[in-house]
């Protein structure tokens, strides 16, 4: 069964219990309202009999046809005076003539109580009555057919029944209407996911308020953003193996397709194959890290001591080459960084710079906080002529690596460099 049509049917479900138990409440409410106020009216006629025979004289024909004129019966009610010798009555407008049925008159006289309901064929009526013995002996009999009382309560619940009908019905309208709109971003989802290739993972769903299927669909385009990455990732480790490692395959397999004879010739060939396939090895340990920046346990973020953290990598910069090193500024307090990956970043950076400079050149770095932590790297090299190819896979896997480093930390890479008058080179991470 679909979700639309569950809702719909929960929905009506819940509706038809709640107008069902308010039509059970309201009828039971009007009937024990009818019923309470024939009991007082019950009590009232013959309240007001037993006192009237009390107070007149004369035989009992006479004061029961007084007492009767006096009275004006309510719609479906009935007072009989039962005597000796016939009965006199005063009813309303009422198809049944209860005078006339002797059975009937019997078992009320008959009775020992002085209130009860018995069977007609006019339906149940309720009856109550009082003995007189003086002046005369007689019995006053009042009451009401219930089925003519209760029929407006009967009406009343015949109307309410009809409306909550007809309120189901607009509520299973609207309700199908209101899930077709709650289920709407569901149901994008679901095409969405059925559109998704490997080849195209650049479906998004619109999101639009705040409610539980908004933060469904945010969440399945945040798990589309994450496949699109590592799909992105994937693709461009294939293209990344197959450009970097082309080159010093051919290398190997030219030099020993051409291998002489001669034990020189064989061992430059050896020497040769063996620096290509630690070239190699190389190539192949940053193309992975490039594939890890995406991961999440690509980084190891720890509070670091930051004049410490810049010591340490001063130190190990002044082993990469013959270089006049200039340590410039010491950032001070700690941060929450990976420290080992800040560290690859700034070493790439600064083997850059040695290979664009010549001995003896400066080559200065320091570190800074201000809103971010910045690390530089500045050198008097030749500088760079074109921004823009700086950190493409084309000109090698260094600054893409140290790219990746920042990013992965929330930071950014900046270049501030001139033709002709050297480089520097900024990384940029939060604190």
């Amino acid at each position: 069964m679909p979700a639309r049509v569950k809702i719909m049917c929960w929905l009506l479900g819940l509706m038809t219990l709640v107008l069902a138990t308010v039509v059970i409440v309201v009828w039971r409410f009007l009937v024990v309202d009818v019923d309470d106020r024939v009991n007082r009216a019950l009590e009232q006629e013959t309240t007001e009999f037993s006192a009237y025979a009390e107070n007149h004289t004369g035989d009992a024909r006479t004061v029961a046809d007084a007492h009767l004129r006096l009275q004006y019966p309510d719609e479906n009610e009935v007072h009989l005076a039962v005597l000796p010798d016939g009965v006199l009555v005063q009813r309303a407008e009422v198809t049944y003539a209860l005078e006339h049925d002797r059975a009937v008159l019997g078992m009320i006289t008959s009775s020992s109580a002085p209130v009860g309901v018995v069977a007609t064929s006019a339906g149940p009526f309720r009856w109550a009555k009082v003995h007189a013995a003086a002046p005369a002996e007689m019995w006053f009999v009042t009451g009401y057919f219930e089925d003519g009382v209760r029929a407006p309560v009967h009406s009343t619940v015949r109307v309410l029944v009809l409306v909550s009908l007809a309120g189901l019905l607009i509520a299973a309208l609207i309700a199908w209407f209101v899930a077709g709109v709650i289920l709407a971003p569901v149901r994008m989802v679901r095409q969405a996911a059925a559109e998704i290739t490997e080849d195209d993972l650049t479906r998004r769903i619109p999101v639009s308020g705040n409610d539980d299927i908004a933060a469904l669909a945010q969440q399945f385009n945040a798990m589309l953003d994450r496949l699109e990455r590592s799909f992105r990732l994937q693709r461009q480790f294939l293209d990344d193996a197959s450009h970097e490692l082309r080159t010093p395959i051919t290398i190997v397999r030219g030099h020993l397709e051409l291998l002489g004879d001669s034990p020189e010739e064989r061992a430059a060939v050896v020497r040769l194959c063996t620096d290509e396939l630690d070239r190699m090895a190389r190539l192949v340990e940053d193309l992975l890290l490039l594939v890890k920046s995406g991961r999440p346990d690509f980084l190891r973020p720890v509070a670091v001591s930051l004049p410490e953290l810049t010591s340490d990598i001063d130190a190990k910069l002044r082993a990469l080459g013959d270089r006049r090193w200039v340590l410039e500024s010491i950032a001070e307090g700690e941060a929450v960084l990976d420290p080992q990956r800040v560290t690859q970043a700034l070493v790439q950076l600064a083997s850059n710079a040695v290979k664009h400079t010549s001995a003896g050149s400066t080559i200065r770095f320091g570190s800074s906080v201000d809103g971010v932590v910045s690390f530089w790297v500045a050198d008097s090299g030749p500088g760079v002529s074109d921004e823009s190819l700086l950190f493409s896979r084309s000109t090698g896997l260094g600054l893409p690596i140290v790219k990746a480093i920042a990013e992965a930390h929330g930071g950014a890479v900046r270049v501030r460099s001139v033709a002709g008058e050297g480089a520097t080179f900024v990384v940029e991470v939060p604190r």
